[in-house]
């Protein structure tokens, strides 16, 4: 689409403009999750009163989700804070005592594997045997030391050879299965096991890191996502405390619910259509209409409920799963090509919960987790399992406790394209599957059904598809630089500046798929406008 060619006189300028403009900047944050409610909450923290944020779902939160059963809160989305020293998520949950009952196994100071806590790591063979002690904790060794490899890559400088791809999953299999077959003093049996767990381990991984398989995530990048320091928590009453607490600052007012976006039109690409749109839709509640030519707005935003808002600047926090589907048609003119490239190349890909309550626990007191370790799998590659055996990409359930608190819950973990499978199926037919699994590998055929299923859809979820994002093979952090960079490019000298603005997890280069990441990538763009408009709002405080 052709775009209005724009004056080069400095009255185009908003910032030039602003000792004179008669009204405020009006800027449209798209995405009512962590991003988009840091960003406004900074915004109207600094001045800013003309701002509106456009949620398309009926609640805020985005990929914050939690779900009261009972006396119980069980968070289907965000559940770990990541870290202390310096997490501002950590700090808005400390200042607002959010953490005075979180218990000993809901912080946890080491590495964290999904749920980790206090007691004993069940693993159980496909054949209902449960694997000894020290064949765990043999193979643990090796594989954390290969782990620790992997950081090295971009951390050290090392280079990356040729035989792993530059896949995290292809080095991985590769080293570990090296040293396991190189150990002669290793019974045949035991070796086997730990190949299997292996490819075990791998699946925990990969719902870490939201990925269909850990071959997909660059080995050379992996090391750059970055850990704070300190203990990661968990919230006892809910991740959702935090979006509120955000929330508590932004008038009600601001925020729109159940108000999707079609599309983007930005640099003024839509001034031919100003005139109609005005006479069309007259009772649009934007006082001075009439002059929104006149004042120079460069950016319409379109809804599907077929509103139209004028806007100096739009905010889009949208997740990477929403980029990837819809920037073609989302964006008027088109992303330009750098940008779209980092769409394509960066990853992203759909963890789920599901959650199970038992009317009594049938595992042992000390158990904190069942793991799921298929014998068949020990010889393969990266398995790719067919739509109907979609559970064996469950890598296994975590006890929830204190029981006191969430009562007799598993929670389990699915992810990739068997998690968009699972999420086709009825709760009956998924709680039964995993009924038959756990009575599988536990050997014990009188496991109950559960009286309770719930469990996440985040790869279906229009407004979502996907979990969060990771640095797949081929792409680098520099394309998460690339996402993250304000149009148009200031190359374009005569188009007024930081007309779309990109911000969500994805777009921050060392701490991507967490919330605190999302919520500094929203407080990174309210910045940079704040910092634009500073002479105006400076002006006004003398």
């Amino acid at each position: 689409m052709q775009s209005c060619e724009i004056s080069s006189d400095s009255a185009d300028d908003p910032l030039s403009r602003g000792s004179r403009r008669k009204r405020q900047p009006r800027i449209v944050v798209i995405g009512a999750g962590l991003a988009g409610l840091s960003a406004a909450r900074l915004l109207l923290a600094s001045g800013f009163t003309d701002i509106t944020v456009l949620e398309a779902s009926e609640r805020i939160g985005g990929r914050v989700q939690s779900i009261k059963l009972g006396c119980a809160t069980f968070d289907l989305g965000a559940t770990w804070i990541h870290g202390a020293d310096g997490n501002p998520v950590y700090q808005l949950a400390e200042d607002h005592g959010l953490l005075e009952e979180t218990t000993d196994g809901e912080r946890s100071t080491g590495r964290i594997s999904l749920y980790s806590k206090n007691g004993v790591a069940h693993y159980y063979t496909s054949g209902g045997q449960r694997i000894p002690k020290d064949v765990i904790e043999e193979f643990s060794d090796v594989y954390n030391e290969v782990y620790n490899l992997t950081q090295e890559f971009f951390q050290r400088g090392r280079p990356v050879g040729a035989e792993s791809q530059n896949s995290v999953g292809v080095f991985t299999r590769n080293v570990v299965r090296k040293r396991l077959k190189a150990n002669r003093e290793d019974s045949g049996i035991s070796k086997r096991l730990k190949l299997a767990m292996l490819q075990q381990f791998l699946k925990v991984e990969s719902c870490e890191s939201s990925c269909h398989s850990m071959d997909e995530v660059s080995l050379s990048e992996f090391g750059e996502w970055t850990e704070i320091p300190g203990a990661h928590h968990v919230i006892p009453s809910g991740f959702i405390n935090i979006v509120e607490i955000l929330a508590r600052d932004i008038p009600k007012s601001v925020i729109q619910l159940n108000k999707a976006v079609k599309s983007i039109h930005w640099n003024r690409s839509f001034s031919e259509e100003i005139h109609y749109i005005e006479r069309t839709f007259a009772d649009h509640n934007v006082e001075g209409q009439e002059e929104d030519e006149e004042l120079g707005y460069r950016v319409r935003v379109e809804c599907e409920d077929c509103e139209f808002i004028l806007a100096d600047h739009v905010i889009v926090t949208m997740s990477l799963g929403v980029l990837k589907k819809y920037h073609e048609t989302m964006f008027h003119p088109h992303l330009p090509e750098e940008k779209v490239s980092a769409i394509r190349m960066l990853g992203i890909s759909t963890t789920d919960k599901i959650f199970l309550e038992f009317e009594e626990p049938f595992w042992s007191p000390e158990c904190n987790s069942i793991h799921f370790v298929w014998e068949d799998d020990a010889e393969s590659e990266s398995p790719a399992y067919p739509q109907d055996l979609w559970y064996k990409k469950i890598c296994g359930f975590d006890v929830l406790y204190p029981s006191e608190r969430y009562g007799h819950v598993l929670s389990g973990w699915i992810c990739g394209e068997e998690a968009i499978i699972m999420e086709r199926y009825d709760d009956e037919t998924v709680a039964q599957t995993c009924t038959e699994l756990l009575r599988k590998f536990t050997g014990n055929p009188h496991i109950p059904k559960p009286r309770r299923i719930l469990r996440s859809g985040w790869g279906s979820n229009p407004y979502i598809r996907g979990s969060y994002s990771y640095t797949r093979v081929g792409s680098t952090g520099a394309d998460v630089e690339k996402l993250a960079k304000p149009l148009p490019y200031p190359k374009s000298t005569k188009a007024a500046p930081l007309q779309i603005l990109f911000a969500g997890e994805a777009t921050h280069r060392k701490f991507y798929s967490t919330t605190h990441g999302a919520l500094l990538s929203g407080e990174r763009e309210a910045g940079r406008l704040i910092e634009m408009y500073q002479d105006l709002y400076h002006s006004k405080d003398e």
